[in-house]
């Protein structure tokens, strides 16, 4: 975090693991200099130096946000917020989201079939995570990402733009449904970028590499400048290039298909496959290249107006997982595995005053569309060995062939945002924020299951060699007024109300399933697929709609607050608020449609600066009740569903603290500890209103009695997450100089909501990682070294299966953090 001098380099620190080793942290970093003080040469000078080094000591920085939609200082905000500032993002070398997900104790993500990539991952927050897959066709994320004014979620996820030349980045935990609405249910990121300046040139370039114990090397440029092009217009452009080193190794094996034929009892003829084709060393690496642009103008001394634009491709290949039957960090794959997304975002954002009355119009258009290719022959074997899924598989022949399945998928997205605010004076007793939101998105969805030299009666119509197609559009759309107001009850007494009325539309339409026209023939007869097509009208290619539905809700939330300053430094504030999540179509068009769910909030929370202002305390407690929340699960035929799993609780502590102990050191530290639980039993079951079913005694309907009894802790989100920075900053021959350490460590979580499916994938183990750095600065230039994990711990970020973990849990994929990872920076200013 800065602190004021500008001659010296900053340092922060955020720790974790339990509150006893915060505390002796906290005491050790307090009392260190009264016990070098009694060490120390008691003469005149000594003592005169340690005056001196007294006085030198630095105020924390005032840090501004804009969390609330207006521009505020951090400690009269009464959110439990964290903010990342540029200074921060630069010494804990944050590249992309897995690296300030390190830093947020109320944030975790997940994952599943290899997706840990660019753009990919599931983001939560607080421990409101059910433990989506992350599937085209789940429910919308619970946590709203922010690219500057604009909503960058889409429904496999937020795109994660390269960190570089922000601002910083605020994470806003709990509900925020009254001023981010639906995607906001559980909290909200915000990445707030650099913005043109028409004061002053300045401009920056910088070349990084970096080498990966197990893999190999990467590369990182990156540079940015900001050019006045007159008094009162300024243009900023930013671009990067970054090359990701592999470390998964795809080793060659074989697999061989064989067992009893189900329709004739017969032996089968062995089928036997190897990959040599595709095994290779570091199998897994990506290239990102990007850039932002923005023209900031400013029309007069109260308007101004500010389009951008912001582009970023990403080529993957392999995956970021390893199975360990394998080895470690090795796989063993038969298909080819790589992806291409590709994303640009055009923006306008307008402010002003009318009288004086603040005004805000923020509009967006994102296009993103990416492509995949991905192994799926671990559903073959694993249906091959417990059903016999070989015999079915032939070519036109009728000749057996490899059944291994391989899948082709294409996205594509498009979302348009757009918001109009009002806000009042801040400097009156009562004020307020008032808007209008209306975004509209869509989803183009291919996903192509394939099956070489399959026979013709098999594939899909029109789609040669395609066992399963699903060729849909999904369409959600949002409209809101939203509104806040604040008033002073007392000079130290403020209470604010607010509420978003909102509705939501959603939409899901097309085909799903299996080729074949003839039931006696078509592959498992009775599945969904061109059996049940209702006509022979093709649907986008497909050879039919099978379905076209649609839900729509009317319906509003609301936050109270109440916040007492003591002084300046120090306040305190209680909190009920609202978010919520809207429903939708399930992929299965059989299948009912899934229900909105709401979390309510009950915060009390404190924000505290002490030491004259060397001290920064902040925290709260809360407790969270997750009503009807969506839980998605690979039902039959490997296939997502979206099923309502009734109440959860999640209770919470979340606390950081930052000090500048000295001059040159300065200490900063983040604990988050929650209790999640399901507080009625799951048993995957919806009565005939299609509510869900909390009461299963073991019976014929429900063999093994709730799939997750109550009790059960919900899955993903760590008991204890936390991270501790310690930043050393000194003179190095006449260069500032600096030395970092920082700790981090994430608890056990459980793997899958349900007790059988989790028991077979197994919990993911707690485990903590080690990042140290260090470098120096002269003039203009600087030099940067770090050692990501520098003890090479093998943390899971989270496991999985291809299909279901009662069909392929033989193959348990484990995604690790990245290993040890040596780097070296090179920065220039102008």
């Amino acid at each position: 975090m800065k602190v004021s001098s500008s001659n010296r380099l900053r340092c922060s620190s955020r720790f974790t693991l339990s509150r006893l080793p915060l505390a002796a942290a906290i005491h050790l970093a307090c009392f260190a200099p009264v016990f070098a003080a009694t060490d120390a040469d008691p003469d005149p000078q000594a003592e005169g130096a340690r005056t001196d080094q007294t006085t030198k000591s630095s105020e924390l920085e005032t840090i501004t946000v804009t969390a609330q939609k207006r521009t505020e200082n951090l400690q009269d905000v009464p959110i439990s917020l964290d903010v990342l500032n540029t200074d921060k993002l630069t010494q804990m070398n944050v590249a992309d989201i897995s690296d300030y997900v390190k830093l947020l104790p109320s944030v975790s993500t997940s994952s599943s079939q290899g997706a840990y990539q660019p753009g990919f991952g599931q983001v939560s927050m607080r421990g409101v995570e059910s433990g989506s897959n992350g599937n085209h066709s789940g429910p919308p994320p619970s946590v709203g990402v922010y690219l500057d004014e604009q909503p960058i979620t889409t429904a496999v996820g937020a795109i994660d733009p390269h960190i570089y030349d922000v601002q910083r980045i605020e994470a806003l935990a709990g509900p925020q449904g009254t001023l981010y609405g639906a995607s906001s249910e559980s909290g909200t990121i915000r990445i707030i970028t650099n913005k043109p300046d028409p004061t002053a040139f300045s401009a920056s370039v910088s070349a990084e590499v970096s080498t990966i114990d197990h893999g190999n090397t990467g590369y990182i440029t990156e540079g940015y400048v900001n050019l006045p092009l007159t008094s009162w217009m300024a243009l900023r452009v930013v671009g990067w290039s970054k090359q990701d080193a592999g470390y998964i190794d795809n080793v060659y094996g074989t697999r061989t298909y064989t067992g009893t034929s189900p329709i004739d009892g017969t032996t089968l003829p062995p089928i036997t496959i190897n990959n040599a084709s595709q095994a290779r060393e570091n199998y897994n690496f990506a290239d990102t290249r990007g850039g932002r642009a923005a023209l900031k103008i400013d029309l007069n001394d109260n308007w101004s107006i500010t389009p951008s634009v912001v582009a970023q491709s990403a080529h993957v290949n392999g995956i970021y997982a390893f199975d360990p039957h394998v080895g470690d960090l090795k796989v063993t794959h038969f298909f080819p595995e790589k992806s291409e997304d590709r994303w640009i975002q055009s923006a306008l954002t307008v402010q002003g005053k009318i009288g004086n009355f603040d005004v805000v119009y923020t509009g967006a258009h994102l296009n993103r569309s990416d492509h995949y290719d991905q192994d799926y022959s671990d559903y073959s074997f694993w249906y091959d060995t417990l059903a016999g899924y070989g015999a079915y598989i032939h070519d036109n022949n009728g000749n057996l062939i490899d059944p291994s399945q391989h899948i082709h998928a294409e996205d594509a997205y498009r979302k348009t945002s757009n918001e109009l605010r009002v806000s009042s004076p801040r400097d009156q007793r009562l004020r307020f924020t008032v808007g209008a939101f209306t975004e509209r998105q869509s989803h183009d969805i291919l996903q192509d299951y394939l099956i070489d030299n399959l026979g013709s009666d098999l594939s899909v119509t029109g789609w040669p060699n395609t066992i399963w197609l699903t060729r849909q559009v999904r369409e959600d759309n949002d409209r809101a007024l939203f509104g806040e107001a604040s008033y002073d009850l007392t000079d130290n007494l403020t209470a604010t109300v607010g509420a978003r009325f909102f509705h939501t539309a959603n939409s899901l339409r097309g085909f799903f399933g299996y080729g074949g026209s003839d039931p006696t023939t078509a592959y498992f007869g009775g599945s969904p697929g061109q059996t049940d097509c209702p006509d022979s009208i093709p649907f986008e290619g497909a050879p039919c709609k099978e379905f076209d539905k649609k839900v729509t809700q009317n319906d509003h939330i609301g936050r109270a607050n109440l916040t007492y300053k003591f002084d300046a430094d120090k306040m305190i504030y209680a909190t009920w608020s609202e978010g919520f999540r809207p429903g939708g179509i399930n992929r299965r068009g059989t299948l009912p449609p899934y229900q909105a769910d709401f979390l309510t909030n009950y915060e009390f929370g404190w924000k505290t600066e002490w030491l004259d202002h060397h001290l920064r305390w902040n925290g709260a407690v809360f407790q969270e009740n997750w009503k009807d929340f969506q839980f998605s699960v690979v039902g039959a035929n490997g296939l997502t569903e979206i099923r309502n799993a009734n109440q959860a609780r999640i209770r919470g502590f979340e606390s950081n603290v930052s000090w500048s102990a000295t001059y040159n050191l300065i200490l900063t530290g983040g604990i988050a500890v929650y209790h999640s639980e399901l507080t009625q039993n799951y048993c995957g079951a919806l009565d005939a209103n299609d509510q869900p079913v909390t009461v299963c005694p073991p019976s014929s309907d429900f063999p093994d009695g709730p799939l997750a009894p109550k009790g059960t802790q919900l899955p993903i989100t760590p008991k204890v997450k936390g991270d501790l920075t310690a930043r050393y900053t000194f003179d190095f021959y006449g260069n500032e100089a600096y030395a970092q350490g920082a700790v981090f460590g994430t608890g056990r979580r459980r793997s899958d909501l349900r007790l059988l499916q989790g028991g077979i994938l197994g919990d993911l183990p707690g485990y903590g990682t080690v990042d140290l750095s260090a470098g120096f600065k002269k003039d203009q230039w600087s030099l940067d070294f770090y050692l990501k994990n520098a003890f090479d711990n093998r943390g899971q970020i989270a496991n999985y299966a291809e299909c279901r973990a009662e069909i392929c849990g033989g193959n348990t994929y484990i995604i690790p953090v990245q290993p040890r990872t040596l780097g070296m920076r090179l920065t220039r200013d102008f």
